[in-house]
């Protein structure tokens, strides 16, 4: 794989609805002109933030086509893919690969609890059925399946799966993930966004953030700094965004992405049902944030 394609600052987009939960095209090309503007070094479509879940694969393919389209070849396009069988991960990534994303994001199975070799098993299928690099997206959290460090040993094997996003919060398996896999070129992003620069520190190439949705030139900076070797820098940076990701813990996830982008004025309207949005005091305490922030004047 290209290494230019892992690396930076990846914002998970939003996916902008209207009133019957379909793609809103022109608020999705907003959103994609917002984060380019904001320096990021890749976008994912379809990631959790984007609400892939509440969208069928008509919608999916639509989103993720806008997003390529008005990308422009900017920046690498990765499109998430979220399913619990095989059989329907391998057509999204199929669908991926024909739509001329640069890479596929893949969550572990819902709802299910495969074990290790099951899910090493489901990992390879997909991978084989497509030419494109493949990045693992562990978060346990939300999935109910956690990612081992000895099941990335094996998974980073395969050739095309190049790395992988860690969204558990375990700065220790984040590490391991590292440890086991430096020699051979596999890549660990942070996906909490309050350890992107303690993941940098242990060797991750980067993040895929939700807040850079809302404030991508913050997120940038954490990543540019640590780079530049300006620590205090980076340091000062990733305390200054923590606020606001802990404020997503207010509502039900990913109500709050949407609700600061549209207090910024970026207009990306409501969350799929069964969400609906924040009450007015999160709403309040939440402009709060942005306004000490200097997100929101």
């Amino acid at each position: 794989m290209d290494n230019y394609l892992l690396g930076g600052v990846i914002p998970p987009i939003v996916t902008p609805v209207d009133a019957e939960d379909c793609v809103e095209e022109q608020g999705l090309r907003r959103v994609v002109e917002h984060v380019i503007a904001g320096g990021v070094h890749g976008i994912l479509s379809l990631g959790s933030n984007g609400e892939f879940y509440g969208l069928d694969h008509e919608q999916q393919e639509r989103a993720a086509r806008i997003t390529i389209e008005q990308v422009a070849g900017r920046v690498p396009v990765f499109m998430g893919v979220g399913a619990i069988t095989t059989r329907e991960c391998v057509q999204l990534t199929r669908m991926g690969e024909s739509l001329k994303a640069q890479a596929i994001t893949i969550l572990p199975p819902m709802f299910l609890n495969p074990s290790e070799d099951e899910l090493y098993q489901h990992f390879r299928k997909v991978a084989e059925a497509t030419s494109l690099p493949v990045l693992l997206y562990n978060n346990p959290d939300r999935i109910g399946n956690n990612i081992s460090a000895n099941l990335i040993e094996r998974l980073a094997d395969i050739p095309n799966i190049v790395g992988v996003k860690d969204s558990s919060g375990d700065m220790t398996l984040t590490a391991e993930y590292i440890r086991r896999t430096r020699d051979n070129g596999f890549n660990v992003m942070a996906g909490r966004d309050v350890l992107i620069l303690g993941s940098l520190v242990y060797g991750a190439v980067g993040c895929v953030a939700s807040t850079a949705n809302i404030v991508p030139k913050l997120v940038v900076e954490i990543y540019e700094k640590f780079m530049a070797g300006d620590m205090q820098g980076a340091l000062e940076a990733q305390f200054k965004l923590a606020p606001l990701r802990m404020a997503f813990n207010l509502a039900s996830f990913p109500i709050m992405t949407k609700e600061a982008m549209n207090l910024i004025g970026l207009d990306v309207g409501g969350s799929i049902l069964p969400n609906t949005s924040c009450s007015d005091f999160t709403r309040n305490k939440l402009a709060d944030i942005l306004k000490q922030m200097g997100a929101l004047s």
